[in-house]
This record gives structure tokens, sequence and C-alpha cells, in this order.
């Protein structure tokens, strides 16, 4: 069964869209998976880009769910034609992952889409729209020594607790550690600006200032593991091209 997603970054508004697929099951399924997303609105669903390019103009939306591969015009080049609008692109491969992100998309999500990872690309959605966001230095949080203000300028690294994986351990620039309760991932990506810090895999967080050296597959941080000796983190497949779309940026 689908799982809801709680627009909380959208009190009084909706998220339009237009969706682009030139196979109608495609298209069929990417309408369902919005229409299980409250408060998201598809404006209009097309299966000819020609005709989306045609119309978009005179059409009021927020961000194009749109398909790479397609006849006639890509995906790529329908980009480049409304690039005034955020973009979330859809393939099958993962080839054109690095000329997406050169483009400014939103996201770049690998079929089969599941409800999971297209209600990400949806936040990051809502992040891009809502600027004002990143102007905020703080957010309040439940910790294991009551409600505390977790500035995002101390906050370097977060990890899923080993006593409880409900809770998250989140390391500050003055090297204490501050036990957040019962919030998830998903969660803190929505409260963190997400010019500042990005996941790198199922369990941790960081602060783009905490990384020195990348690679693939792994990140060498300013951060102190074992011993004193430098903590490496891994960056997971599923979480490294939203990680190198935000380094380009």
């Amino acid at each position: 069964m689908c799982s809801v997603i709680k627009l909380n970054t959208l009190p009084n508004s909706t998220l339009k869209c237009l969706l682009l697929d030139v196979e109608l099951p495609g298209l069929v399924y990417l309408r369902m998976l919005c229409e299980q997303i409250p408060r998201v609105e598809v404006v209009k669903a097309f299966s000819d880009p020609m005709e989306l390019v045609k119309e978009s103009p005179e059409l009021d939306y927020d961000v194009c769910i749109l398909d790479i591969e397609m006849p006639g015009l890509n995906g790529l080049q329908v980009a480049e034609l409304i690039k005034d609008k955020p973009v979330i692109f859809i393939t099958a491969h993962k080839e054109y992952a690095a000329e997406a992100f050169d483009l400014g998309a939103i996201d770049y999500i690998r079929k089969p889409i599941t409800m999971d990872r297209f209600e990400k690309a949806i936040r990051r959605a809502i992040k891009c729209l809502k600027p004002q966001q990143q102007t905020r230095q703080f957010v309040q949080v439940n910790t294991s020594k009551g409600k505390a203000l977790l500035l995002f300028d101390q906050l370097l690294y977060v990890t899923t607790s080993q006593q409880d994986k409900r809770d998250k351990v989140a390391l500050l620039e003055d090297k204490q550690e501050l036990v957040l309760k019962n919030i998830s991932f998903d969660e803190l990506e929505e409260i963190l600006p997400d010019t500042q810090f990005c996941r790198i895999n199922k369990a941790e967080i960081i602060a783009f200032r905490a990384v020195r050296f990348f690679s693939h597959d792994e990140i060498e941080t300013t951060l102190a593991g074992l011993n004193g000796k430098v903590k490496y983190l891994s960056l997971s497949r599923h979480y490294s091209e939203h990680f190198l779309s935000k380094i380009r940026r």
C-alpha cells in the first residue's frame, strides 16, 4: 500500500505539476503517485513533448515531472526549453545523471519508481520552491535533555543512535553530541537547509563544510574517528547522485 506524505512545508498552497511520458502506462502511474500525496495537483499530463513545450507557457504550474527517453525531443531537451521552471527527471538509465543535474534538475529518479523515492523528490521540489526556509538559522528539537535549539551553523554530522534506532546522534562544532529523540532522517532532511546538508546513506547526514575529499562511494571528512584518525563515511549509490547534484550547484 502506498504511504501518504504530509506536506507541512506547504500549509496553505498546492504543488502544481505537469507530467510528461510518451508511454501511457508510465503516465498513468505518475498521475497515480501524485494523487496519493495531499495538495499535489496534476495541472496536465502530456504524452507528446512538443505539446508540453507549446502549452506550458500558458499553464500555471510549479514543477515538471518528465521522462528522459522519448522520440523527437527527449526530456533533457524539453528541460532546456522550459528552464525557467524546476524539473524532476525520470529514467530507466543512469548515464543521463550528470547532464540532468547540470541543467539544474531538482531530482533524478531511476525506474522502477517507488512511492518512497517519489515522496523524496516531492520534498526536494518543495524546498526548492520555499527558499525562505534556507534563511532560518536554527530549529527546535526534542533531545535526551529536553527541548533545545539546534543551530545549523553548529551541526556537522547526524547518525543513528546505537541505543535506540528511533533516535539520532548529532555531532556539533564543539565536539559535543546531542541525542535527538524520536526523529526520522526524512524529517531531518525536511528541516535542515538543503544547501548546507546532505544525506549520504540510510543512516548518516553530513554538513558540506565537514567534507574534505570524496569519491563515488566514500567521503573523507574533517571529523575525528576512532583513535583520533580521520573519519571516513560511505556514500551509497542511492544517495550519490543527489550529493553530486548539490556539489555542482
